[in-house]
């Protein structure tokens, strides 16, 4: 404990006296929230004690480990399949400083130090640390190109390998106060200092995230070297000649890696979408602490491209599988939808720090309907098993529907345990416990409560000590309850964010709204007693002298919700989503009779909701009756059960649709 409370200091006087110029909002760190909740607690605790012993399990066994013991010793070959297979490694990593924030385990601490040994001797004397090339400079990985860095703007990924290097090692130096892993970061962050900048060698990372990774030491040691070389990194896109600008192909002219035009140029969200994301999310970092508002203007209208035009309904994005990238305005296909896990984990990134930047819930909405919907799905819920991709919709396989362009990986699928590229899984494990750091944010004296989860906080305001306490059932019950216990009794702003889907907006632009509407209205008491409330930017304003044993009770209306696409979006046409709270749900084939893809809700349909503890952890059912069509094409009456879409794929293959035929 000792260490933990040394490290929080330390980042303390870091961001206090190194980064005067910052986010007007902070988050209140993870580590001060202790959650006692059936939803996300028992799922960080699997994080815990499967998700990552079976990712390192899985580093050892494929053979990541052994590259870095091979670079070591300079001998062997490059043993595993990509050159970014090191930061499966680091990401794990980071996973494990999460967990060992809150939860000293010497066993799990001892082994990760072991790793940061073989990483340290893995590392050449200037700082260079990548085994696709060190194992042997004569023949290194085919992307990696003959010279150091010559291949970076493409395929090398030596840059995000140290994105994901300097992530870790400021996880594990906060969470454990030590500097092993964070000195082999900064050696590394040294040497691209030196190497790239002005009247030095220039690129655009082909792979966004050593961006974030600097601006992380940056906190930590006060060098502005890792600052400037970051938004050096930024400033770099859309400079190179060697693309052509005028080609539809989004490698040849850029937009694949984001380097079609300078980021102050852009727009609209192109090429890949988890460089995209890691790419926005290092733009507001940047823009906060150097002050660009010109940084801050490219994003908002980035994010705007987004939410009204290339995000699917439950928050995932890029929607192409060439290229895992985003694909036109509007191009929202469910047949063959993409939408990679790492790209709901870069979409979370961004929106939190969109929020730091401008204090509207609309980022909070997003980022929530992300977490509990798009991101989780990609995890199952053995804690070992996973999805790179997260359909919308799942048929059966037949020779008819192969030739319409449905392919086996979307006929039917199954979770798998690793990929060759296993960059989900991984990222998965240091985004977990994680969590509870999105749920509280603070301004001056003003404290956000963003997320609801069943927990408590301690916050400081000034000298005086806020406990904050959550005691609900959220997201399957609306009924909230907080309680709010200042060590001394005073004046400050506790702003509660009342979400866009219980203002009845489904998503902070007109692509997704509700075709019915909300009966029940959203109810603030005060110890026991109705307020009216002004309301900013989605957020309850509640001001008053707080004293100890306050409360507060919110009442969301939890109704089951009919989701509708702008009709821009063809592939929609005539089809509904359900939602109830933050949670879309799904039709799987195991709930009904064995199929989806003939399902057809009546207009006239009556939902009911039902908790059912032993299926799936714990869930809310939507029920209600529908028509199939049967062999004949006749039409039956049949029972209909919709979980939750996250929890798809857990009870083997078959058949899943999100968007339903509704009959006028």
């Amino acid at each position: 404990m000792k260490h933990l409370i040394l490290s929080f200091i330390t980042m303390l006087i870091c961001m206090t006296i190194h980064a005067q110029q910052d986010y007007p909002i902070k988050a209140v760190d993870f580590t001060q929230v202790k959650l006692n909740d059936l939803f996300w607690l028992p799922r960080i605790e699997t994080n815990r004690t499967i998700t990552i012993p079976a990712s390192f399990e899985r580093c050892e066994n494929t053979g990541r480990v052994k590259n870095f013991e091979k670079a070591a010793s300079k001998s062997g070959a490059f043993g595993t399949t990509f050159p970014f297979d090191d930061t499966d490694i680091y990401k794990t990593i980071e996973g494990a400083s999460f967990s060992l924030a809150v939860h000293p385990d010497a066993k799990l601490s001892a082994y990760v130090d072991s790793l940061i040994t073989i990483i340290g001797k893995a590392q050449e004397p200037d700082g260079y640390l990548y085994t696709a090339r060190t194992i042997n400079p004569a023949k290194p990985h085919a992307w990696s190109g003959s010279e150091r860095w010559v291949k970076e703007r493409e395929l090398s990924h030596e840059l995000y390998n140290s994105g994901h290097l300097y992530e870790a090692a400021a996880a594990h130096f906060l969470a454990t106060g030590k500097r092993n892993l964070l000195n082999i970061a900064l050696k590394n962050a040294e040497l691209v200092c030196n190497v790239f900048g002005p009247g030095k060698r220039s690129v655009a990372p082909g792979h966004e995230i050593v961006e974030m990774g600097l601006v992380k030491l940056y906190r930590i040691t006060g060098n502005k070297h890792y600052l400037n070389t970051a938004k050096f990194f930024i400033d770099a896109r859309g400079q190179y000649t060697g693309y052509n600008r005028t080609s539809d192909d989004s490698w040849k002219n850029g937009s694949y890696w984001q380097d079609a035009k300078p980021v102050k140029l852009e727009d609209e969200a192109v090429g890949h979408a988890v460089r995209a994301g890691y790419l926005y999310a290092a733009v507001a970092d940047v823009a906060a602490l150097t002050g660009d508002d010109s940084l801050s203007q490219a994003i908002d209208k980035i994010w705007e491209n987004v939410v009204s035009k290339k995000i699917y309904v439950q928050g995932s994005i890029g929607a192409r599988g060439d290229g895992e990238r985003f694909g036109k305005n509007y191009e929202l296909p469910n047949n063959d939808a993409y939408n990679e896990t790492c790209a709901s984990i870069a979409n979370v990134y961004w929106n939190e720090r969109m929020f730091f930047l401008h204090g509207d819930s609309k980022y909070i909405d997003v980022l929530e309907k992300t977490l509990y919907n798009g991101l989780i799905s990609g995890i199952g819920l053995d804690g070992k098993s996973f999805f790179y991709t997260n359909a919308m919709q799942i048929v059966k396989a037949t020779d008819k529907q192969t030739k319409n362009g449905f392919t086996e990986e979307h006929a039917e699928v199954s979770r798998s345990g690793w990929f060759d590229c296993s960059c989900c899984p991984t990222n998965l494990a240091r985004l977990l416990p994680s969590v509870p750091g999105y749920m509280y944010a603070q301004k001056k004296d003003n404290i956000y409560i963003n997320l609801f989860i069943k927990s408590s906080t301690s916050i400081m305001n000034g000298n005086n000590k806020i406990i904050i306490t959550q005691d609900h059932s959220y997201p399957w019950k609306g009924d909230l309850h907080f309680s709010i216990d200042p060590a001394t009794a005073s004046k400050f702003t506790i702003q509660v964010r009342i979400p866009g889907w219980a203002r009845n907006e489904a998503i902070p632009s007109s692509l997704y709204t509700y075709a019915d509407m909300m009966h029940g209205k959203v109810m603030i008491k005060v110890n026991g007693v109705a307020v009216n409330y002004l309301t900013e930017k989605g957020f309850a304003i509640l001001n008053r002298v707080w004293k100890k044993g306050d409360k507060i009770d919110m009442f969301l209306p939890m109704e089951t919700r009919k989701v509708v696409t702008e009709n821009t979006v063809p592939s929609n046409e005539g089809l509904i989503a359900l939602q109830q709270g933050p949670i879309i749900y799904c039709a799987e084939w195991a709930d009904n009779n064995n199929s989806t893809s003939d399902i057809v809700i009546p207009s006239t349909a009556r939902f009911t909701t039902t908790f059912k503890p032993a299926l799936l952890n714990g869930v809310n059912v939507i029920q209600t009756s529908v028509w199939k069509k049967t062999s004949t094409g006749e039409k039956t009456l049949q029972s209909f059960t919709g979980i939750p879409y996250y929890a798809w794929a857990n009870r083997g293959k078959g058949e899943m649709t999100v968007w339903i035929k509704e009959e006028k």
